[in-house]
């Protein structure tokens, strides 16, 4: 679990379950009803309207509750008013840790993100403490049974990928946010399924994280994030082998 070359460790993420879908779709809804704010409700002309209802379509969410988050956003529906705000700070061993959450009430959200970082031995930092650390970029994954590696590289490379990486399980090809949208139509188009799609904070290096407990406590911190109602993404730069991650499983 690699935070500079594999996926998990850039954005950790526990299996989708039943349990969670609703959390899901909340997290997202709002995501949708910030991008149509800020660009208006044509997904067509808004790319980030775009980008919201595509999450929302892969964790299976009714077009109906599509239709009115969208709605929400513009001012069809009354809606509740969320701001976007990034907290940045360190877990433990000094990992470098950046989390986006969607509030509609930040007096309450910046104490609470503070007491989840304290609890699992890091610490909130300041504005810029750690944001230097990482790359905005469009990143895609493609299980390797999935795709030809030639063919996905030069797939890839011909619609803007900066950089194709086999990992093992996966071909995790990464590009400018600019690039994601065409690059993956174009792995639709040539039905190359994607596993991840997502514009992520990529961290340019990573800590190693060689023993056990240091692991558990940042997973436990990752899970915390995750499980944090007004939370969007969380993103880290550790750098955990997979014998460790196989042991805390």
């Amino acid at each position: 679990m690699s935070g500079h070359s594999h996926w998990a460790g850039i954005k950790y993420k526990k299996a989708a379950n039943d349990a969670k879908r609703g959390k899901v779709w909340s997290k997202v809804a709002r995501m949708i009803i910030v991008a149509a704010k800020s660009g208006g409700g044509d997904s067509n002309a808004n790319l980030a309207l775009r980008y919201a209802i595509d999450k929302a379509k892969a964790a299976n969410m009714p077009k109906d509750t599509i239709e009115k988050a969208v709605k929400k956003g513009t001012g069809d529906l009354e809606g509740v008013n969320f701001e976007e705000v990034l907290y940045e700070g360190y877990g433990p061993s000094g990992v470098a840790v950046m989390v986006e959450a969607l509030t509609d009430n930040r007096h309450r959200t910046g104490p609470e993100i503070k007491r989840i970082f304290e609890k699992c031995g890091g610490a909130l930092g300041t504005s810029g403490c750690v944001n230097w650390m990482f790359s905005k970029k469009g990143l895609i994954t493609v299980n390797t049974a999935g795709a030809e590696e030639e063919q996905l590289l030069e797939i890839a490379l011909n619609a803007g990928a900066d950089n194709m990486e086999n990992t093992g399980e996966v071909f995790e090809i990464t590009c400018k946010p600019g690039a994601f949208e065409q690059l993956k139509k174009a792995l639709e188009a040539a039905e190359i399924p994607a596993q991840v799609a997502e514009i992520a904070m990529v961290p340019q290096t990573t800590v190693p994280v060689s023993d056990e407990h240091t692991a558990k406590r940042i997973l436990a911190l990752m899970d915390a994030f995750d499980d944090h109602d007004d939370v969007q993404n969380a993103y880290a730069n550790f750098d955990i082998p997979d014998d460790i991650v196989a042991g805390l499983s």
